[in-house]
């Protein structure tokens, strides 16, 4: 079976210091999965970079500040997780990778079956899109160690919710 890596979040503004919604200490997690990210690569498996992208009045903003704007710096890929000429980016506005996007069409026409998720935020982004992806019957892989919250209950029941509920393999 076919299968892809998808690297969720992985911006400045969740990821560094002066970012809009930090999430806290990343080095770690950025170590992590780079880490796979470079395994990926090496068996020439496609990488997939999901990038949230808002415009400067969207409706998120309501629920939370102001955050990855289009060409802005915080929407920016943190640099050590620099995206390749190869790679594939994905542009959304909610939460789901799947929501509004050619995610799935794009998926379906290389045939992948089986998706790694890493990145941010462990209850949001990632939830949201391991839950559209076993929708559409995707076998789903999340490392714990490959994603992150700003609120460790919520990721843990994450978590669980990926595990229990949606039948993602949790490792």
């Amino acid at each position: 079976m076919a299968k892809a890596l998808l690297i969720i979040d992985m911006l400045r503004d969740f990821l560094e210091k002066d970012g809009a919604l930090c999430i806290g200490d990343t080095e770690q997690l950025i170590e992590h999965v780079s880490s796979r990210l470079k395994e990926w690569r090496l068996a020439g498996d496609p990488v997939f970079y999901i990038m949230d992208r808002h415009l400067p009045d969207d409706a998120e903003f309501k629920m939370f500040p102001a955050h990855c704007l289009a060409g802005e710096w915080g929407g920016e890929v943190v640099r050590a997780l620099k995206p390749e000429e190869q790679d594939f980016i994905v542009y959304k506005r909610r939460y789901s990778a799947f929501f509004g996007t050619d995610l799935d069409l794009t998926l379906r026409e290389l045939g992948i079956t089986e998706l790694e998720l890493a990145g941010v935020c462990t209850q949001i982004c990632v939830l949201y899109t391991a839950a559209d992806a076993r929708m559409r019957h995707y076998d789903v892989t999340v490392r714990k160690e490959c994603v992150a919250s700003f609120d460790g209950a919520v990721h843990a029941f994450a978590l669980k919710e990926m595990e229990k509920t949606l039948g993602v393999k949790v490792i």
